[in-house]
């Protein structure tokens, strides 16, 4: 089968510009090697509605006053009950959001069927596949136009920070980076973007002829905006490449202040810190000035909840749980995400505070008192470790892992581990996974906060 052929197929609407656009992502001199084929796959009518959903978000207020839901949540239960088989076989919908149970990950990788709606076109379904670090791989039903949909949420979080996308026809929009061994790579086109060219490509040596050619091919394509991940902007920092980007977004893990500043200074443009999730999409967009992330969904609730799933006190820290979303493939109630935050009100905006992965962890001092997970994150955030993880055995042993990139700061983040615990016995150690991992262990009794 022809590309031609192949990319109607994968872009439904593609002119000549788009088709040039592609041509010029795939057969530059300094190209990577692509490994795999996607596309947008929006038919003509999905691009308008995509083209109105980002103009709807764009003017959306979000947020809702403190102690109260907010009054789109009680239809969205009831719509959620008629259409999904999940909920239809619970009986009658509840009038309150307290009344349902909670779900996590694990139900949705034990079978992710029943949650998708029965008015879904399944010929038009995708399913994205997810491992995470939480022992749950999973399948995330979703749709060309819900894929799309995550522009309007990071155009919004640009927007906060004065940025306005301008590339379109003959210009490049987005990189998305990746750099480990095995990446899913591909070109596209944004349609909504006047056929602005896309691609998703893997910074390591491996997919290149020659590794000077990735500054060389970034250059070439002078995108608007570089997207990535602490490792991957890691690598990039390593690079010889002029061009500068007008904003660099960071995802998926956890980005040190250190390491932001780097970017900042090095490239000259705002690097910005996105909450996003698989099943959830762009949570929320870093604001120093807000202490946290500031939420982007406008038709998106935040509970914090305790082990038991009630509601922690007002500025307590518990579990993100979230109900509602923008993917129509599967709507979320109550969703504990796995992530751990505070939730403030401030200045009219919903803001997660201390945000982090995972249940809150404890690490004991060499006199006995107990810091947690986040103290472990401040005393290290001043150094630009992009990959790292702390554990403490049984015996109270620190043993900090770090990439290759961050073992350069092995003896400042020692320094600053002693610091906070004393008298501890600090040790380094490598870190060889290329992708996430559980950042915070520990074998001490009562670790677990």
């Amino acid at each position: 089968m022809s590309d031609d052929i192949l990319d109607t197929e994968r872009y439904p609407t593609l002119g000549e510009a788009g088709r040039r656009m592609l041509a010029f992502l795939r057969e530059h001199p300094a190209a990577p090697v692509y490994r795999n084929h996607s596309g947008n796959r929006l038919l003509a009518h999905e691009v308008e509605a995509a083209r109105s959903f980002e103009e709807a978000v764009g003017r959306a207020h979000v947020g809702w006053l403190p102690g109260h839901t907010p009054d789109w949540v009680g239809s969205f239960i009831a719509e959620t009950f008629r259409r999904v088989p999940y909920y239809r076989a619970m009986g009658r919908a509840p009038t309150q959001l307290a009344a349902l149970p909670t779900i996590g990950r694990a139900e949705l990788a034990r079978d992710v069927t029943p949650f998708v709606p029965d008015d879904v076109d399944l010929a038009r379904l995708l399913n994205f596949r997810t491992t995470g670090t939480t022992g749950h791989p999973l399948q995330v039903p979703s749709h060309p136009l819900v894929a799309a949909r995550y522009l309007a949420y990071h155009k919004r979080a640009l927007r906060r920070f004065g940025i306005e996308l301008r590339h379109g026809a003959g210009q490049v929009g987005v990189m998305l980076l990746g750099f480990q061994q095995r990446c899913f790579t591909y070109v596209s086109v944004t349609p909504t973007m006047g056929e602005s060219g896309l691609a998703k490509l893997n910074l390591h040596p491996v997919d290149w002829r020659h590794p000077d050619d990735r500054a060389r091919y970034l250059d070439a394509m002078a995108p608007e905006v570089i997207s990535g991940d602490p490792l991957s902007f890691a690598e990039l920092l390593k690079l010889p490449m002029t061009w500068r980007p007008r904003a660099l977004l960071s995802v998926s893990m956890l980005l040190l202040p250190g390491l932001r500043n780097r970017l900042e200074e090095r490239f000259g443009c705002p690097v910005l810190d996105l909450y996003s999730l698989n099943e959830v999409g762009p949570v929320g967009v870093f604001d120093a000035g807000r202490q946290g992330h500031v939420l982007l969904q406008p038709e998106l609730f935040v509970e914090i909840l305790d082990r038991a799933g009630q509601p922690v006190p007002p500025d307590g820290r518990g579990e993100v749980t979230v109900t509602g979303g923008f993917n129509f493939c599967l709507p979320l109630l109550r969703y504990r995400t796995g992530d751990f935050a505070e939730l403030a009100f401030d200045g009219g905006e919903v803001v997660l505070r201390g945000l982090s992965g995972r249940a809150p962890l404890r690490y004991r001092k060499a006199d006995g008192a107990w810091v947690n997970n986040i103290d472990v994150t401040h005393a290290l955030q001043a150094l630009p470790l992009a990959h790292f993880a702390v554990h403490q055995a049984a015996d109270g042993a620190i043993t900090l892992r770090l990439d290759d990139n961050g073992r350069q700061w092995a003896p400042q983040a020692r320094a600053a581990l002693q610091a906070l615990f004393g008298a501890v016995q600090v040790d380094i150690a490598p870190l060889d996974e290329e992708d996430k991992v559980v950042q915070y262990t520990s074998a001490l009794e009562g670790a677990a906060a």
